[in-house]
């Protein structure tokens, strides 16, 4: 272990309780995204007690803070912070105080992984580059990069560094995966338009809740026949709306969901492809279809080279068997691809199951192993020290 490893590792120690007891903290008082506003201001104010430079309302509730020369080139880390509308099951003594609102996503663990590195840079006394922390609203509804990016939070960022928890990986370990890591996704709406009538003469009407039946599976068999199975799509709908009594045929249904796909091009052909299907359902059960895609999130492509960069460091810290290797890219999303769009940059999977495993992400249970707290810290606060030194001429 270098003399650097071992300065971490004490600053760490010193910090981490109380970052520990900040996590519960956060929560025990989740906010939802674009909503965020007593987390960032949490937020701000522990950067600033660290002597960062702080730049509030970037990004609507989003925060950014720079610590080191205030030119030249710059290295970031993006970590998120909204929770997600799920009601708490844990039982956890810090569980949320908010009915139907939980960090299930695992942001409440990110947000103190940022501000431990902020801590740990900030008490050295000079950094050779600039570090830039972005700490972002509204991860969830994929949106909060964009709004963050057109701020000007990436500019003049010669590299990003992200995290993200995963359940299926134990507390301790870290995940690293070159290349593609997560899905392009969209959202998807459709409504159909039938004919209402009496629910004892369905021949005399035309049932938009059959028809959207119909449409939810039919799309499931179509992706398997009609669409290159060794290119996976996944459709699936969490929201459906119709009807207005048990006895009535209901004239109209709403359908929201999500498509994920991983290849780029096919995912740009789907929104065609989606509404051909749909329209050919509906119109041989006798209604009409409106159907509207938004993409929502471009796939993470994880940089080789700083990838590399990212492992070296976390073999070295932890040791070669809790560093894993990602086998397979994720269909779900995230929107930290938008702040890649300009700037290279990877993510680090961070496990956080415990001894008798984890909940899935956005699941009443989630119940993440805090060991990965400190795991994170260290591993990203070392990562961006060894870029800068990296950078450094010889």
């Amino acid at each position: 272990m270098t003399v650097l490893d071992q300065e971490l590792l004490n600053g760490l120690d010193q910090a981490l309780p109380e970052l520990i007891e900040l996590r519960r903290h956060l929560h025990a008082h989740p906010e939802l995204s674009g909503e965020e506003h007593q987390t960032a201001a949490l937020v701000a104010g522990e950067l600033r007690a660290c002597g960062w430079r702080v730049q509030e309302g970037v990004g609507r509730t989003g925060v950014v803070a720079e610590t080191g020369p205030l030119d030249g080139p710059t290295v970031g880390l993006r970590v998120d912070m909204d929770a997600l509308p799920v009601e708490e099951r844990t039982g956890l003594s810090f569980a949320s105080t908010r009915q139907g609102v939980m960090h299930a996503c695992g942001h409440d663990l990110h947000t103190c992984i940022g501000l431990g590195v902020a801590r740990l840079l900030g008490a050295r006394e000079e950094l050779p580059f600039r570090v830039r922390l972005l700490f972002q609203p509204a991860e969830e509804l994929a949106q909060g990069a964009v709004w963050m990016r057109d701020a000007g939070a990436t500019d003049g960022l010669n590299a990003l560094f992200g995290v993200h928890v995963v359940p299926n990986l134990p507390g301790g370990s870290v995940g690293i995966r070159r290349g593609c890591l997560t899905a392009a996704a969209g959202e998807l709406e459709i409504q159909i338009q039938g004919e209402g009538g009496h629910g004892a003469r369905p021949h005399q009407a035309v049932d938009a809740i059959w028809l959207a039946a119909r449409v939810v599976t039919e799309l499931q068999q179509a992706i398997s026949r009609r669409l290159d199975a060794l290119q996976p799509v996944v459709i699936s709908f969490g929201r459906v709306e119709g009807g207005r009594a048990f006895n009535v045929i209901a004239d109209r249904v709403r359908l929201l969901g999500t498509v994920r796909c991983l290849d780029l091009e096919l995912h740009g052909r789907l929104p065609a492809w989606i509404d051909d299907t749909v329209q050919a359902i509906c119109r041989s059960g006798g209604g009409e279809a409106e159907v509207s895609y938004r993409c929502i999130a471009p796939p993470v492509h994880n940089d080789p080279g700083l990838t590399d960069l990212m492992e070296r460091r976390a073999v070295q810290l932890l040791g070669r068997d809790q560093v894993l290797p990602v086998d397979l890219p994720s269909l779900g999303a995230e929107d930290f691809a938008e702040l890649l769009r300009d700037v290279p940059g990877t993510m680090l999977r961070l496990g956080v199951a415990g001894p008798d495993g984890c909940a899935p992400l956005h699941h009443g249970r989630f119940q993440l192993d805090e060991r990965a707290l400190g795991v994170g810290i260290q591993v990203l606060t070392a990562t961006l020290l060894e870029w800068m030194e990296v950078q450094s001429p010889l």
